[in-house]
C-alpha cells in the first residue's frame, strides 16, 4: 500500500462553534492506491493562518507520495526534519498533525481496529469532557449557561471571563487589564459559580494575553470563587513568567496548547511550572505525538487534559489517544451539545451525560460527509 495524495479541505462553514472567529476547518484527506482513506485535521485561529498551512499541506505530496502509510512514525519524522531550518515548531508541526492523524485513521481502517485499540487498548469505557459556555457573555447570561452545562451532565466547564480591548486585535501588546474590566470578570465568575452550583469545576483560560502583574492581580481576584485552574497565565514565550505566576498564586495552572512536540514539554515538566498539561492533538504533532507527551506527563504524575477549539477529528483524535492514558483529567469540547458537527459526518457524535462514547468502527470511527465538503470548500484548498 502507497500514499497517492494530501489534500486539505479549508471548509467554511456555518455550522461552527469558532469562539467568535470565522467559521473555517481544515480537514486533511490522505489517499492510497488501495482505496483506503484516512481524515485528519489540523485548524487554527486565523484565516490567513488557515490559508498559509494548507500552502504546506499542498507541498507534502513531494515529501510522503509513494511511503506506506503504515510507516508512521517514518513519516512523522521524515516531514519534520525537512522543516527544521524554518523552525521545527509552529506551522510544521500543525501540518504534521494533520497527515498524522490521517494516517492513524488508515491504520485502524487496514486492521479493522479503532485507533485506541492499537494504542495498547482502552483503560476506560468513555472519554469525560469539560466544556465552554459561549464567550463574551454576562453575568446574567452566563449564570444562564452555567446551569444549563451543570443539566447537561458536565462536570467541569472553561471561560475567559475578562473583556477584551481594541490593542488586543494586534496581538499581545501591553498585558494589562484595568479595574473596570477585572470588576466585570469578577462578576461573571460568580455568576458562573452561582448557576453551575457548588460542584462544578470552573476552569479559566487567560488566554496568554497578560503580564505578569496583571495575570497574579487577576488570578487572586477570582480565587474566592474557587477556581480549579488558571490556564496560560502569560504569553507562552516565557517560562521565567509562567514561574513568576506561579509563586504569587494559589491557583492551579494549566499550559501546553501553544507547546509543539515533546521536546517542548521538557522544561515545562523538569522545572514544575504547570499541574495540568493541555496539548492539543492538531497542534502538537498529531496522534503520534501526543501519546508521546502523555507518557512524559505520567512519569511526573501530572494530568493530561487535550485542548480542542476547532472540529470533531479534533475531538476523537483526542479521545482515542486518551482511552489510553492512565493520567487523563477531561477533554476539552467547544460546547456541550456538538449537534453543530453532524452535517461534517455520517454519524453525530454520542455525547452522554458529559461523556463521549468513541464509535467502535475501524480507524477514528467515522467518515466525512463529501457532500457537504464539496459543497462548502474554499476553490483552491479542496479535493475532487
Amino acid at each position: 500500500m502507497k500514499i497517492t495524495s494530501v489534500t486539505p479541505w479549508l471548509l467554511l462553514s456555518p455550522a461552527a462553534y469558532n469562539f467568535g472567529r470565522p467559521g473555517e476547518y481544515i480537514f486533511v484527506e490522505v489517499k492510497t492506491d488501495e482505496n483506503i482513506t484516512g481524515w485528519g485535521e489540523v485548524t487554527t485561529t486565523h484565516p490567513a493562518a488557515n490559508r498559509a498551512i494548507c500552502a504546506i499541506l499542498q507541498q507534502l505530496d513531494e515529501i510522503i507520495v509513494g511511503e506506506s502509510p503504515l510507516h508512521i512514525e517514518k513519516i512523522w519524522n521524515k516531514i519534520f526534519r525537512r522543516f527544521t531550518y524554518m523552525g521545527s515548531r509552529g506551522a510544521s508541526t500543525n501540518a504534521i498533525s494533520g497527515v498524522d492523524i490521517a494516517l492513524w485513521d488508515i491504520f485502524g481502517k487496514v486492521h479493522n481496529e479503532p485507533i485506541y485499540n492499537l494504542l495498547g487498548g482502552p483503560i476506560r469505557e468513555n472519554i469525560e469532557l469539560y466544556t465552554h459556555p459561549d464567550p463574551g457573555i454576562g453575568p446574567d447570561e452566563a449564570k444562564k449557561q452555567a446551569k444549563a452545562i451543570a443539566d447537561s451532565g458536565h462536570t467541569a466547564m472553561k471561560f475567559d471571563p475578562f473583556p477584551g480591548f481594541e490593542d488586543e486585535k494586534n496581538g499581545y501588546l501591553s498585558g494589562k487589564m484595568d479595574i473596570r474590566g477585572e470588576s466585570i470578570g469578577v462578576e461573571v465568575t460568580e455568576a458562573m459559580r452561582e448557576g453551575a452550583g457548588p460542584d462544578m469545576e470552573l476552569l479559566i483560560d487567560a488566554h496568554g494575553r497578560f503580564d505578569v502583574p496583571t495575570s497574579v492581580r487577576l488570578a487572586n481576584s477570582v480565587e474566592h470563587v474557587g477556581i480549579h485552574w488558571w490556564e496560560e497565565p502569560v504569553p507562552v514565550e516565557s517560562n521565567h513568567a509562567l514561574q513568576n505566576v506561579r509563586d504569587q498564586i494559589n491557583i492551579p495552572i494549566s499550559v501546553g496548547e501553544r507547546l509543539h512536540t515533546r521536546w517542548e514539554f521538557v522544561d515545562v515538566l523538569e522545572n514544575n511550572l504547570t499541574d495540568f498539561l493541555m496539548p492539543d492533538v492538531t497542534w502538537v504533532g498529531g496522534i503520534t505525538e501526543l501519546k508521546k507527551v502523555s507518557t512524559m506527563s505520567e512519569a511526573y504524575y501530572i494530568p493530561i487534559s487535550p485542548h480542542d477549539a476547532s472540529g470533531p477529528i479534533n475531538v476523537l483524535a483526542g479521545a482515542h489517544v486518551m482511552m489510553t492514558v492512565p493520567n487523563f483529567y477531561k477533554l476539552e469540547t467547544a460546547r456541550h451539545r456538538l449537534n453543530a458537527y453532524d452535517i461534517f459526518m455520517d454519524k453525530p457524535l454520542n455525547v452522554q451525560d458529559g461523556r463521549l462514547l468513541l464509535p467502535e468502527e475501524p480507524g477514528l470511527g467515522i467518515e466525512m460527509n463529501m457532500d457537504y465538503l464539496r459543497a462548502n470548500s474554499h476553490e483552491q484548498f479542496r479535493g475532487d
